[in-house]
């Protein structure tokens, strides 16, 4: 008996893997087809963000505390006077640090750290999860050394990694792992600021590029589940308290508006300090950068410390206490020079919290020199910071309604937040038209990366010539006579040929039609292929992609175009159609839309070839 007891456990444990495998892709399978059960995932997910968020941030604050001997508690960009000693040594000796861990890594991984914009835009929502860890860490290393930005790079790293290693996991669909990695920043971005609103149109606007019904959901939840834990695990202070009432008049507004101009402004111009910052420093070694980039904010930390650090606590400083003109005006232009610093010299962070923080500064440097005019405007002080906070926040970042939505939630005060939205509108319009782009775009932009936001254009780089092309091209000799070229393929048989040389190089396509012209016929034992050969200049690579297939096209004239291998030898290995390539055009865009309302079986595809 006790023998038989073993071989049926003997069996049964052989038999788990298979028992295992069977029940993940069961499991698999439902959450392709069951869009609630996507729904329900994104819960325990964003609960996992949100722990994770605030044990980094607690660890960085600790950190503050041990490397600026800080009051347990307290913000380091909330200190009005830090230990000289520490000052000179923490910046210097953490970018000192941080540059040659960055130089070991490169050495081993030199590829750029995919984030969630450009996930969602080139790869369909595909991150790694070592890479997005190690990015964290750098970022709390960085933001532990004083750098002048934010820690909000590394949490949405963190939580868009996540969420994208779920879908990755169960193989979701490209649109339903591109709604995950949004669900996974907005998340994030929520448990970071208190503030699931934002955090979820953080997420529509910045990641996932536009808001969609088949998004709400998920992305809700998740946000909601991360600002949940981290109020259950004790923090649920908002970014900034405001208690005060405020009483605007119309003509206000009007100054409002001039507020979200300068905004735009100085946004652009915050943008382009950091180009000129990384183009300064670019020729020193890449060990060497943070540790100038250190010492560099040691020197404007002179002014104050309130240029150290990711501004939270600048902000509710600023809000509490009135500063002069002159002194707001210097610390705003210390805080940007100390950002630009900070990300030029290599090290590691966003540009979220430090954007808000330089827009308090403006807001406060702005209503002061209003003042000067109208006196009265000094008791609207508070209104001016929160405003200019919203416009430069929506300018650098590329998240209007996330500004104010982060106002309104924080204030909860509908007066303010409707001058907020003036604001906003006239600075995100203004560097729309007259820049271009946000500052996560105009990184991209940087890097040669063709990408104007979230939005999925991965699909086009996916869809090559290579996938589309017709694999049966009917190839000639260029020296092939048109008589023996009418022998070889009848009238009918083939509408286009392709002469090649000897070695297969490509000479260009001959029309049959042409080469069965009648009037041809007292010529066709002189003339060969190559001399009706048309379009020599004109083919398509295996690589290229749709939208180059529909330019190239255009620019033929013609409705056929042969696919090459390669430029080495011209070999012809297929060819396209024009009308086949508009075809899968638009039905990649009808499946696109389809995703977003979604219904993806609202628009099937066709076959893959043709």
């Amino acid at each position: 008996m006790m023998a038989l007891d073993r071989t049926n456990i003997s069996t049964r444990m052989r038999r788990l893997p298979r028992i295992l495998l069977l029940r993940y892709e069961a499991l698999r399978r439902a959450l392709r087809s069951w869009e609630a059960g996507l729904i329900f995932a994104c819960a325990p997910l964003g609960v996992i963000v949100g722990a994770a968020v605030y044990l980094i941030r607690e660890t960085v604050y600790t950190l503050h505390d041990i490397n600026f001997g800080l009051t347990p508690g307290s913000y380091l960009s909330a200190q009005t006077k830090i230990d000289l000693a520490r000052l000179i040594i923490v910046p210097a000796a953490g970018g000192l640090l941080f540059g040659i861990l960055a130089w070991l890594i490169r050495k081993s991984r030199s590829a750029d750290i995919v984030d969630p914009v450009e996930a969602n835009a080139m790869y369909g929502g595909r991150m790694s999860v070592p890479d997005s860890i190690r990015l964290t860490v750098a970022t709390m290393l960085s933001n532990s050394a004083g750098a002048s930005v934010g820690m909000e790079a590394g949490y949405t790293q963190f939580g868009g990694a996540i969420f994208s290693w779920f879908s990755q996991y169960f193989r979701l669909r490209r649109d339903d792992a591109r709604v995950f990695v949004t669900a996974g920043a907005a998340a994030a971005i929520a448990s970071a600021f208190n503030a699931p609103l934002a955090g979820a149109f953080y997420g529509f606007e910045l990641v996932l590029g536009s808001y969609s019904p088949k998004a709400l959901a998920p992305v809700a939840v998740a946000a909601l589940a991360g600002t949940l834990t981290v109020r259950i695990l004790g923090n649920d202070a908002p970014l900034f308290a405001v208690t005060e009432t405020f009483h605007l008049e119309p003509i206000v507004y009007l100054l409002f508006a001039i507020v979200g101009i300068a905004a735009a402004g100085f946004s652009i111009l915050t943008m382009r300090a950091v180009t000129l910052a990384e183009r300064i420093l670019h020729p020193l070694p890449i060990w060497l950068r943070p540790a100038i980039g250190g010492a560099a904010l040691t020197l404007l930390t002179l002014g104050s410390p309130q240029i150290l650090g990711s501004g939270h606590g600048a902000i509710q400083y600023q809000l509490e206490h009135s500063r002069t003109f002159l002194m707001v005006t210097a610390l705003l232009f210390g805080k940007l020079i100390a950002s630009a610093i900070t990300l030029g010299a290599g090290l590691r962070g966003g540009m979220f919290s430090s954007s808000l923080f330089l827009g308090v500064l403006l807001g406060g440097a702005l209503v002061e020199a209003m003042a000067f005019i109208a006196p009265d405007l000094a008791d609207q002080q508070v209104a001016f910071m929160l405003v200019g906070m919203g416009a430069v926040g929506a300018a650098i970042i590329g998240a209007p309604i996330t500004m104010v939505l982060l106002v309104l939630e924080g204030t909860g005060n509908f007066p303010v937040t409707m001058g907020v939205l003036v604001a906003v509108v006239m600075a995100s319009t203004i560097v729309r038209l007259a820049f271009g782009y946000s500052f996560s775009t105009w990184r991209f932009h940087l890097r040669g990366l063709p990408i104007s936001g979230a939005h999925d254009i991965g699909w086009i780089a996916d869809l090559t010539a290579g996938r589309m092309m017709r694999s049966d091209p009917v190839t000639v000799p260029v020296g092939m006579t048109l008589t023996q070229l009418r022998a070889k393929v009848p009238l009918g048989a083939s509408k286009r040929v392709f002469a090649v040389e000897e070695s297969g190089r490509y000479r260009g396509t001959v029309d049959m039609a042409t080469v069965h012209d009648p009037d041809l016929t007292d010529a066709a034992a002189t003339l060969v292929a190559g001399d009706l050969a048309q379009s020599r200049g004109f083919y398509l690579l295996r690589n290229e992609n749709i939208r180059v297939a529909l330019k190239r096209f255009e620019a033929a004239e013609t409705e056929t175009l042969p696919v090459l291998d390669n430029l080495e030898d011209l070999r012809v290995v297929g060819y396209l159609t024009e009308a086949y390539a508009f075809r899968r055009y638009t039905q990649e865009l009808e499946r696109q839309r389809g995703g977003e309302l979604g219904r993806e079986d609202m628009f099937p595809l066709g076959p893959t070839k043709g």
